[in-house]
């Protein structure tokens, strides 16, 4: 049901649509309610220590120099912990629907360019910098390398010396029932979406109401692939007022009827017969005006083939 990520082989299209993907994953987790319960329950397991406002925004782009040019690198999304103006740590967090081996090369260049700001800072106090990174995929758990020292090579000789650096991976298919009923966000909508896929590959919705509805099937169409999702929500725009997953699958399954009606029109044609435009008749989907419109005739020659 998801789609893969485009790999390197993918030129401007793919790489439009990765965009696309990263876009709209850090567009639900980029509010405050849904970040501090992300951080919450899978750091803290469910104790209430980070308020949604204590998040402050902070930029995610961070520059370097190599090969003799600078370059910029961006996290998916950051924010700094801050209580009583004290800044307590920066949370990372970078979304994945596919595994990358050199992750914690990435994510060690991250967390050093944070740490590198603070230096270049003599007016605040130093903090440590958290990444986590969320697994989306729904075939396994994370099984590339989550240390340094699993993707690198270092001599023996060097081992005494060689400073090993691990990442934060949760697999969100991946999380226990009791997990994903601590969360108190939209993202118990995701995560329990993707939970139920692993392990049912079907989707019975809860009756939660989403609080912000264009986030969240904005990030189901794109992860899934299925662009009735955003047609969903473009209905749902317009009806207004609280919206809940099972009125989302209602809108999408009623897309989905729409759409192979179509297919089947289509087909009936392509194959220059009369069966699947009279079952529709007969069935009161589609008018007999309709059935014969689409068969390039009027309706009383569509009336007497059907009675042949």
């Amino acid at each position: 049901m998801l789609q893969a990520v485009p790999g390197e082989s993918a030129k401007r299209k793919g790489q439009k649509k990765l965009n696309e993907k990263d876009m709209t994953e850090k567009m639900l987790a980029d509010h405050n309610d849904v970040f501090a319960d992300v951080v919450n329950v899978l750091l803290f397991h469910g104790i209430h220590q980070i308020e949604e406002d204590e998040l402050v925004n902070t930029k995610d782009k961070s520059q370097y120099k190599a090969d003799g040019g600078i370059h910029e690198q961006e996290r998916d999304l950051s924010k700094i912990w801050e209580r009583f103006g004290i800044r307590i740590s920066m949370i990372g967090l970078e979304n994945q629907t596919g595994e990358d081996q050199d992750m914690p090369l990435r994510v060690i260049g991250y967390d050093g360019a944070a740490y590198r700001s603070q230096c270049l800072d003599e007016q605040k106090d130093r903090y440590p910098v958290v990444t986590m990174v969320l697994n989306f995929g729904t075939e396994r758990r994370w099984k590339s390398p989550q240390k340094l020292s699993e993707r690198i090579h270092v001599p023996e000789e060097l081992k005494p010396y060689f400073k090993d650096y691990e990442i934060n991976v949760f697999d969100i298919a991946f999380l226990s029932d009791e997990q994903i009923e601590m969360f108190q966000s939209d993202f118990k909508i995701v995560a329990d979406y993707f939970s139920q896929i692993r392990r049912n590959n079907d989707y019975q919705p809860s009756k939660q109401t989403i609080r912000h509805v264009d986030e969240v099937l904005k990030l189901f169409s794109v992860l899934t692939g299925d662009d009735r999702f955003q047609k969903a929500q473009n209905e749902l725009n317009q009806k207004g007022g609280a919206v809940t997953m099972c009125e989302v699958l209602d809108k999408v399954e009623k897309r989905g009827i729409e759409r192979g009606i179509e297919r089947g029109l289509e087909k009936g044609i392509e194959q220059g017969g009369f069966k699947m435009l009279m079952k529709l008749v007969n069935n009161g989907v589609i008018t007999l005006q309709q059935a014969a419109e689409n068969a390039g005739m009027d309706t009383a020659s569509f009336e007497n083939r059907m009675k042949q």
